[in-house]
């Protein structure tokens, strides 16, 4: 286990393992591995930063680990058990409630307002209209959103949306957060105030998280940094 990438004893109680992780795709008659048997462990109270060169796999990772995209061998536990040997509704529902997800394009509905987007994961859960959007107020007024909690995203600015993203990806207080260049599509100075937010969220709510960046100087503000690279972390 010392081995594992990620891993750091004492720090924290391990909440997801990665063994072996293979992502191999096909095109043709040629074969592409992206992660090569791959091992990973995730601690909560802990950041860890991916970098690594475009087309390296970050992404793939990251959508791995959320249960978003299945790997071509190697398994996921999450506190010890399969993620991927449940159903596909099970799965579902444990990437909802388990995972939060920031990308760089926040993917906000433009016909709902802030506060809407931010209960969407609620909804989707079956939770009733009043008491989603009751998780989500106090979560757009701790990201600095109370004055624009009935704004739709197009009348916000792309720091602002962003923080809506973050609000929603938090609303069901999952354990792990996993943001794939979340601040990538901002100008510098609302880049540093969304990474400073992230970074206090992690610490409050003992997140487990992984980001993915190229930006060196939030990279270097995690607690480790890893860069993947021939299909392994390192």
């Amino acid at each position: 286990m010392n081995n594992i990438a990620g891993l750091n004893p004492g720090r924290g109680d391990i909440i997801m393992v990665a063994e072996g992780l293979t992502k191999v795709f096909i095109n043709g008659r040629e074969k592409l591995t992206i992660l090569d048997d791959l091992d990973l462990a995730v601690s909560v109270g802990r950041s860890l930063a991916v970098v690594g060169a475009s087309g390296s796999g970050k992404s793939t990772l990251l959508y791995i680990l959320g249960g978003l995209e299945r790997p071509t061998g190697g398994k996921v536990l999450y506190e010890g058990q399969e993620v991927f040997g449940r159903s596909e509704d099970s799965l579902a529902a444990w990437r909802n409630r388990a995972v939060g997800f920031v990308f760089q394009f926040h993917h906000l509905l433009p016909d709902f307002t802030a506060l809407e987007n931010a209960a969407m994961p609620a909804r989707l859960a079956g939770e009733p209209p009043e008491k989603a959007l009751g998780r989500a107020k106090p979560l757009l007024e701790r990201v600095g959103l109370a004055g624009r909690l009935n704004h739709k995203p197009g009348e916000l600015s792309g720091g602002e949306q962003q923080r809506v993203a973050l609000a929603r990806a938090l609303v069901m207080n999952p354990r792990i957060l996993l943001a794939d260049e979340p601040t990538g599509n901002l100008d510098a100075k609302s880049a540093e105030a969304v990474n400073a937010l992230i970074l206090e969220l992690v610490a409050e709510k003992n997140l487990a998280a992984i980001i993915v960046t190229h930006n060196s100087r939030l990279a270097a503000l995690l607690d480790q940094s890893l860069e993947l690279n021939g299909g392994k972390l390192r």
